[in-house]
């Protein structure tokens, strides 16, 4: 992503926005953010959680760079039990 060019949408999403563009739950979501993997801010004092869509753009990129990295642990070929 080019950092002069911001990505399209509203700058900051709920967590079931982001769940939403991950296709996960809203608690995975904020499990996620409360472990720091993906950065989130607390707007007010009802847990209002809010995360900047650069920074989801961010954690996709990194989660995409682990599981690339992973792959090369795996094994050629499947396990037996995987059809």
């Amino acid at each position: 992503m080019s950092p002069s060019k911001p990505p399209a949408g509203p700058r900051f999403l709920t967590l079931v926005d982001v769940g939403e563009e991950l296709n996960v739950s809203q608690a995975q979501v904020y499990a996620v953010v409360r472990s720091g993997d993906l950065v989130g801010i607390q707007i007010g004092g009802r847990a209002q959680w809010r995360v900047e869509r650069v920074k989801l753009e961010e954690y996709i990129e990194r989660a995409y760079a682990r599981t690339a990295a992973s792959l090369t642990e795996l094994p050629a070929s499947p396990p037996a039990d995987v059809d």
